[in-house]
């Protein structure tokens, strides 16, 4: 079982009544009011130093994801920051989840960097290959809605070629015409970087996933109890395309926050969920679902399915009870060091996930709380769930090569290649 610390890295001081005041935390949140550029500087490196402490804790991974024009979470090129984490002497993956293809005029420029970053970092590193939200690629970056997977398409062959090909070649698409396409230098791991795909509910990504033997993560605030249909949907897609059901072709996002007891959890932790799911999920419907962005196939599958939308069923985050977030909704996953990590395990093995993307930070949580938060979940919650898939004898296909942080031993890697050739 895989977990990887994962760092929105969202603006911390958001005023009280911003939901109230303003429109949305993405695209138009006003800059000058809101934004002092002083504190975003002593943020990010309190983002960096959280990151680097959860390579200290052991984690197996530690991630990143990009946005833009919003305070739910800035890092507007996550490998500025992957570089720095990829200088250090470690054996942890780095996840970058991702870059946001159709944003990149021309996409080359994300085979250039990747290729850097895994070059650097010893091939530890995870590329992911986001389609991004209608709030940055149509939003932000003003792609017409319709262009958007298809530019996306385009670009990940553009990636692929780059660093599989040998170079100079030519490349003539609809979107992106180059005559020379000569990656200087090519990733480290070979034949590339393993992919991660994302998504929010698109039936398209779940196929793309399994047409490409890539990994499938589902990145929700919903919870896992909603997370199930979706995840379900995901998973009905491998059967239907004949692949096995290892648990690693899946992740999961998870907001958890951990105390010595459920009442110090309450007391520690509850205003700054609320603060989350108030501020930092303050984003109207006309900016999250653009006609157009998402397939008729896609808009169908939900509407059916009930999925909620950003907060869930929470309809009010200012009110809403420990209990409403942690029992009645399990949105977020808290409490004593015992009870997190029996709860991790139900969400596990129901969703049937390798990848645990864990959300230990939480907006408006300082350095100090953010530290408490990390170091009780990998001292006394991380060696409960590491071994949840080992009996079973999967093997993580989809991991850097060169991130050897607890890599399963020779014989459960055996176990796995014999029940391979015995299903064959």
């Amino acid at each position: 079982m895989k977990t990887i610390w994962f760092h929105l890295q969202g603006y911390r001081d958001l005023p009280d009544d911003f939901s109230k005041r303003y429109e949305s935390v993405w695209v138009t949140p006003p800059n000058d009011e809101l934004c002092d550029s002083r504190q975003v500087a002593k943020y990010l490196r309190w983002n960096v130093e959280e990151l680097e402490l959860a390579d200290k804790l052991g984690f197996d991974g530690l991630g990143l994801n990009e946005h833009h024009q919003n305070g739910y979470g800035f890092p507007v090129s996550p490998n500025l920051i992957a570089s720095i984490l990829a200088r250090q002497e470690s054996d942890a993956a780095i996840v970058v989840l991702g870059n946001t293809l159709p944003l990149y005029n021309p996409p080359m420029r994300v085979a250039e960097e990747f290729a850097l970053l895994d070059c650097l970092s010893g091939g530890r590193l995870v590329a992911g290959f986001p389609v991004g939200s209608p709030m940055d690629t149509v939003g932000c970056y003003g792609i017409p809605p319709t262009q958007v997977r298809p530019r996306y398409y385009e670009a990940h062959d553009l990636i692929k070629q780059a660093w599989t090909r040998p170079g100079p070649f030519p490349f003539n698409g609809k979107y992106t015409k180059l005559r020379y396409v000569n990656l200087w230098p090519k990733p480290l791991q070979k034949p590339h970087p393993p992919i991660w795909l994302a998504g929010g509910g698109s039936v398209e990504t779940w196929k793309f996933a399994t047409d490409n033997d890539y990994t499938y993560s589902y990145l929700s605030f919903q919870g896992h109890k909603y997370a199930k249909t979706l995840m379900q949907g995901y998973w009905d897609q491998v059967e239907k395309a004949g692949l096995d059901d290892n648990p690693y072709r899946a992740g999961f996002a998870q907001i958890v926050v951990v105390g010595a007891t459920d009442a110090e959890a309450e007391k520690l932790y509850l205003k700054h969920i609320r603060n989350f799911y108030s501020k930092s999920l303050h984003v109207p419907e006309h900016m999250m679902a653009i006609p157009g962005f998402m397939s008729k196939k896609s808009v169908a599958f939900n509407l059916a399915k009930g999925a909620g939308g950003i907060r869930g069923a929470i309809t009010d985050p200012y009110s809403a009870s420990w209990k409403d977030f942690t029992e009645t909704n399990k949105m977020v996953i808290g409490g004593s060091p015992e009870k997190v990590a029996g709860e991790l395990e139900e969400a596990i093995r129901s969703l049937r996930i390798g990848h645990l993307m864990i959300l230990l930070q939480i907006q408006s949580m300082d350095r100090e709380l953010t530290e408490y938060n990390s170091r009780l979940f990998a001292e006394k919650v991380m060696p409960k769930i590491r071994g949840i898939w080992d009996q079973e004898g999967y093997v993580d296909h989809w991991w850097p090569q060169g991130a050897t942080r607890h890599r399963q031993p020779l014989a459960t890697q055996a176990k796995a290649n014999a029940k391979a050739r015995v299903a064959a």
